[in-house]
């Protein structure tokens, strides 16, 4: 069998047993820090607010590319008005305002 006799003194036994307390007094502290209402209360709030911050990103992304998309739907390359497309859409638009508002005078009466 192997020897398992310790060759430490006293004193540097009672100075590990001093470390290794004071090293589990620390690990406790944070399991406490950790395991705190507040502080679980405190992770779920910053996990939400990064997902929504995410996902607002990938829609602030979205909303600019479709903008773009139709942007480039309506302007050239030199950036003047394709009226091609514009009056067609414009004529479109004041016929739904007007049939809009048609509809709300009728239900007044």
């Amino acid at each position: 069998m192997a020897d398992t006799a310790d060759t430490r003194t006293p004193a540097e036994i009672e100075a590990d047993i001093r470390r290794r307390r004071e090293v589990l007094a620390e690990t406790l502290d944070e399991i406490g820090v950790r395991v705190h209402p507040k502080t679980i209360v405190g992770d779920a709030k910053a996990k939400v607010v990064s997902n929504i911050d995410h996902t607002l990103g990938r829609a602030y992304v979205q909303v600019n590319r479709v903008v773009s998309d139709v942007r480039a739907q309506f302007v050239d390359e030199e950036g003047t008005p394709r009226l091609e497309r514009v009056v067609p859409v414009a004529l479109v638009a004041v016929g739904l305002v007007g049939l809009l508002a048609l509809g709300a005078r009728r239900r007044r009466r």
